[in-house]
């Protein structure tokens, strides 16, 4: 359990949690009638990023580890393709879409980048 206490200090950990910060903010202001829909799912996505870096973080192997942060990075991946079709419903605009692949692109460098360090 040696990474357990130290996963709040990792780049990786802070970046996707603001990410997912940022996620909540920009779907304030989605349709009310997408709480349950597009809204739910987007999220859902957002928080699963820090929280299965978190996780893998307390795991003991290193094969457990990884497999969560591939999770992490499997739903980054989702995060962008709801974020695409958030465009293409108009609940975004261009610049908000860039402006949140940048952040998904940024946090998906570091998470590779962890991923390799843990590998090793």
């Amino acid at each position: 359990m040696g990474n357990y206490q130290k996963y709040t200090e990792l780049d990786v950990w802070k970046h996707a949690r603001q990410l997912a910060s940022h996620i909540y903010e920009l779907t304030s202001s989605f349709p009310k009638d997408e709480q349950f829909g597009i809204i739910s799912q987007i999220r859902r996505c957002a928080v699963s990023v820090p929280s299965n870096i978190a996780e893998g973080c307390g795991r003991q192997h290193k094969k457990e580890t990884i497999q969560f942060l591939s999770i992490a990075r499997g739903s980054l991946y989702e995060l962008e393709t709801q974020l695409y079709i958030s465009k293409d419903l108009t609940y975004i605009n261009e610049v908000q879409l860039k402006d949140c692949l940048d952040k998904i692109e940024n946090s998906g460098k570091l998470l590779n980048g962890f991923i390799r360090y843990n590998t090793q």
